[in-house]
């Protein structure tokens, strides 16, 4: 009774399921090795978040790229802001998704070396592109700023594109090096994401802390590759007693053949 299944289409529906099976379980494993990677980068973070602040320049220097472990890390420096050699970054969004501009400040250390500081959000001026946005200034004289260190943009780690020719004071992605050119300056390595002193006026928006990756749905996700995988053999299994059952059915009901003719 289990003849048809050497018939070409349960052969095939066998094959299905015999792929199947170890796709499935891949799929698991690589959906686990997701949420280990990101339960792993969200305890980075907030160990980050969490560690007391330290001097900039004891994390940063001319020249040096942020590391995944200072990534986020609370510094502070004393210096002032430099705003005649201010510029804004094209292209970016609020928590609403409206499209302005970061305002990048370079903020000068008591020793001649700078620090970036992106100080928040600002929205576009109407339909114009060209023209330097109006931005708040920021508190004058000598200060001490608080913020999150990041690493250099490039193109390759945020996908946007380092474009040529933009308007005066516009830039696309914040990066030491382009700014240490531009200023004829030594850089510290990275920038950082103004914490304190805080706008007045609630302008430039402050960009938020980093929330949390959602690990918990490719664990999720894991466990539902899995227990498909599972489930294939079950569904196979339960097909073919179907069709044996109705094959039985058919062969119970069949009609006895007429006896033939007697000469």
């Amino acid at each position: 009774m289990y003849r048809f299944l050497l018939s070409r289409q349960w052969v095939i529906l066998t094959l299905v399921a015999v792929l199947l099976i170890p796709t499935m379980i891949r799929l698991g494993f690589w959906q686990m090795h997701r949420y280990e990677e990101r339960t792993a980068r969200n305890d980075l973070v907030a160990r980050a978040l969490d560690a007391a602040p330290v001097p900039a320049q004891s994390l940063t220097a001319p020249g040096k790229k942020i590391t995944t472990r200072e990534r986020y890390r609370t510094v502070t420096a004393e210096g002032h802001f430099d705003t005649d050699r201010e510029v804004v970054v094209r292209r970016r969004t609020d928590s609403d998704d409206n499209i302005g501009y970061h305002v990048l400040t370079p903020f000068v250390l008591n020793d001649g070396k700078v620090l970036l500081v992106n100080r928040g959000w600002i929205p576009s001026d109407g339909p114009s592109q060209t023209a330097f946005p109006e931005v708040p200034a920021p508190p004058r004289g000598e200060i001490t700023v608080t913020g999150r260190l990041m690493p250099d943009e490039t193109t390759e780690a945020s996908g946007i594109k380092d474009l040529e020719g933009l308007p005066d004071r516009q830039i696309m992605l914040i990066n030491s090096e382009q700014q240490a050119e531009r200023l004829d300056a030594p850089v510290l390595g990275g920038y950082v994401v103004l914490i304190e002193p805080e706008p007045k006026g609630d302008t430039p928006e402050r960009i938020g802390r980093p929330g949390n990756e959602d690990a918990a749905l490719n664990f999720a996700y894991a466990v539902q590759w899995w227990l498909f995988a599972a489930a294939v053999p079950v569904g196979w299994w339960f097909l073919v007693r179907r069709e044996k059952r109705d094959r039985e059915a058919a062969e119970d009901g069949e009609p006895a053949r007429p006896e033939p003719a007697a000469v």
